[in-house]
């Protein structure tokens, strides 16, 4: 049922999908304490307001991007590919053919910013991409999403050894994987590290890989267009010679602070993970 009235929802312009997200986008902030305080509370710690008003209009925007990337996925996973193809622009694709000729791999890191599935997407077109995910909460919508995704040269690579087996091998066929790089990890695969001056528990994974096969690595951030005008694709290479937590948080609040309003500051990136040890106090 719920893929039907996707694919269906599917042919509605862009810009209407996106004025029923910001509706949902308030919905779920007016229905939810805990996301409506972990919204302002994130939004507070990054420092990226100068004042009162400004932290409302960013909280707004927020509020209204989060419920567009929602409903957009719809169009990015069962819409037109001809109608993809006109939404997306990229200009920094010879950074991608800069990175394929060392012949060591690819790692795209698409941050919880903008439309991130775009990111996939628009990569997934032009070569063999693999890309990690978490499966969801709920069982019964994986296969969707699933289905959605896999589009184009993309493979999808679950969050578990198994999957992080798929990310190495695809390395060295020298090809390209992508990873969401603000996704708080299990117990055990992460580190404590400042992130807009807050410890959260961040993946050691992106590290191993780049150490592991001497891979590019590439930000990659599709700006979502206002007026449902579409998505401008950002790709950005990431220029370190070891990406620990702390230089691979530090990437990711450079993306941020160029579009914060489209931040997914309701994530709760500052979460303890089960098991593991919470950080230390600064005194």
């Amino acid at each position: 049922m719920l893929l039907t009235v996707m694919k269906w929802c599917s042919r509605m312009p862009l810009a209407v999908l996106h004025f029923f997200g910001t509706g949902l986008g308030w919905t779920v902030y007016l229905l939810s304490p805990t996301y409506r305080r972990r919204c302002r509370e994130n939004l507070q710690i990054s420092g990226l307001c100068a004042d009162e008003g400004a932290a409302r209009r960013m909280l707004h925007a927020a509020v209204a991007e989060a419920g567009k990337g929602i409903a957009e996925l719809c169009k990015i996973w069962f819409g037109d590919e001809a109608e993809l193809q006109r939404l997306v622009t990229c200009d920094d694709w010879p950074v991608v053919e800069a990175a394929q000729r060392t012949g060591k791999g690819i790692i795209f890191l698409t941050p919880h910013i903008g439309c991130f599935d775009v990111s996939a997407w628009y990569g997934a077109q032009r070569m063999p991409l693999t890309v990690l995910y978490r499966p969801p909460k709920r069982p019964d919508l994986e296969p969707l999403m699933i289905a959605g995704r896999r589009r184009g040269k993309m493979q999808l690579a679950p969050a578990t050894l198994v999957g992080v087996r798929q990310l190495y091998k695809a390395l060295r066929r020298g090809e390209a994987i992508g990873v969401l790089p603000d996704q708080a990890p299990g117990t055990g695969e992460g580190e404590w590290a400042d992130f807009f001056g807050r410890p959260a528990y961040t993946m050691t994974l992106v590290s191993r890989l780049k150490a592991t096969s001497g891979a590019a690595v590439i930000m990659a951030f599709a700006e979502r267009l206002p007026q449902g005008r579409g998505y401008r694709l950002h790709l950005t290479p990431v220029v370190t010679k070891a990406l620990d937590p702390a230089a691979l948080n530090r990437a990711i609040e450079d993306v941020v602070r160029r579009c914060p309003g489209q931040y997914l500051w309701g994530y709760n990136r500052y979460k303890v993970p089960a098991g593991a040890q919470p950080p230390a106090v600064k005194q």
